[in-house]
């Protein structure tokens, strides 16, 4: 008896929908808000700290935050689902929202195959500006597509690569994390005994996420992180690198906007004036240096040949080098009313022809006898 042999199939995992509700993160009143020491004579709400006398360090004023999200747990339907709102709640990022099903935001992780309806707005529906803070914190710029965050004041206990395995698996939760050619294969990189690491998303809006997720949280070591936005890498490779990736993203978001209809006609019409064919599926169809071919015995049906455009060979080939101006007309003036003469010549039809002069006018003044001695 012969025996059969199973082959599994790998079915690519699809993305669960929200089915539940979501649940209420935190109870009315439980967080408690604690107000900015001041260490300053002025308080700066765009930076978030006070100024004027204060020398040290912001983030060493910095508390750790009472309370963290969990994807997994928090997820769920809100009004936003039902409203067709595009902007996740910023409360669910920081884990504090007390809404839970009744909020009207999104509680689930920004969707990148739907673009938000205003590019300047970043995934809270917060407005962007146009240059980065000083100290590279805030909601970001719309001038550039960031993607990669800045984690400092990181407390390592091992090598890099564990740390970068730390770092990874705490932000992993939050978005895709972008590949890359490194040891690990991931584009996390930890700045060993500089307490500093950086995290590049596939995706602007998960960055963002985790951004706000991440800030002011530990990963295993009681540490409270600085969460920032990443400088533009220097490097010559990863310039080009970024800038064609955004041409492919823009490349493919136009094709997807246009109407397939108007791109076969526009197809169809540079072939025509190319002297192309096309087949049936509008692709280009190529058969040497436009030699026809036959139909091979293998194939079915015969090989579609390129069109040509027959031309007459009795009429005179046009004038390869203009010659020299003679007159008022110029030169190439010249040659084209030869060249269709020449062709009406050899339709038989005949050429006009030349007008008479006028004959002279008979009296008046003669410029011949104009300064002679008689009056």
């Amino acid at each position: 008896m012969a025996s059969t042999e199973t082959q599994t199939v790998a079915i690519p995992k699809k993305k669960k929908a929200l089915t539940r509700p979501a649940r209420k993160q935190v109870k009315p009143g439980e967080v408690e808000k604690k107000e900015t020491p001041q260490t300053g004579k002025e308080y700066n709400i765009w930076y978030n700290k006070w100024a004027g006398g204060d020398r040290e360090d912001s983030y060493s004023n910095k508390v750790k935050s009472q309370t963290r999200c969990n994807i997994k747990r928090d997820a769920g339907l809100t009004r936003a689902n039902a409203t067709g709102m595009k902007y996740c709640c910023l409360f669910f990022a920081r884990g504090c929202c007390p809404y839970g099903w009744e909020c009207e935001y999104l509680h689930s992780l920004p969707d990148t195959e739907n673009p938000l309806p205003d590019s300047s707005k970043d995934c809270f529906a917060r407005d962007k500006f146009a240059d980065y803070r000083d100290d590279m914190g805030g909601v970001g710029s719309f001038n550039r597509q960031n993607r990669t965050l800045y984690v400092g004041r990181i407390k390592e206990t091992g090598t890099g690569l564990e740390t970068e395995e730390i770092v990874r698996r705490h932000f992993k939760e939050w978005g895709e994390i972008e590949r890359d050619d490194s040891e690990t294969g991931w584009a996390v990189k930890v700045l060993q005994y500089r307490s500093v690491a950086f995290v590049t998303y596939k995706s602007e809006l998960h960055a963002q996420f985790a951004k706000e997720a991440m800030a002011c949280q530990s990963l295993e070591n009681d540490e409270i992180l600085n969460v920032r936005w990443a400088t533009e890498d220097p490097n010559p490779v990863s310039k080009v690198n970024e800038r064609n990736r955004l041409e492919e993203l823009g490349q493919k978001a136009i094709r997807e906007k246009m109407d397939p209809r108007i791109v076969d006609a526009m197809r169809s019409m540079r072939a025509l004036e190319d002297g192309d064919e096309l087949d049936a599926e509008g692709n280009l169809l190529e058969n040497g240096d436009g030699v026809e071919e036959e139909a091979s015995e293998d194939d079915d049906e015969p090989v579609a040949k390129r069109r040509r455009i027959d031309t007459n060979d009795s009429l005179p080939p046009p004038p390869s080098a203009p010659p020299k101006a003679q007159g008022l007309l110029s030169a190439d003036t010249m040659e084209g009313l030869k060249y269709f003469a020449e062709i009406r010549k050899k339709n038989g039809a005949a050429p006009p022809q030349p007008k008479a002069a006028p004959p002279p006018v008979a009296g008046g003044l003669n410029l011949g006898d104009y300064g002679s001695d008689e009056e």
